[in-house]
């Protein structure tokens, strides 16, 4: 299993790279990709594969911890 991260609340990850998964063990996160109109919201549990080749921004609603796979 990959690290955990901790992300604070009203904290931004940056991500890149097409294919990777992000995971959300705790708290609630938001995602976005760059030239994407689509916005995720995960809660734990809960994982999202970027589409996209560009830049993803996941922003933590609350106190969460994700993982990068």
């Amino acid at each position: 299993m990959s690290e955990l991260l901790a992300l604070r609340r009203g904290r931004v990850l940056r991500v890149s790279g097409i294919g990777r998964t992000v995971r959300a063990h705790q708290g609630r996160v938001w995602i976005t990709e760059e030239n994407s109109r689509r916005d995720i919201v995960l809660d734990p549990g809960q994982s999202f594969r970027l589409a996209g080749p560009g830049l993803a921004l996941v922003e933590a609603f609350d106190d969460a911890a994700i993982s990068i796979h």
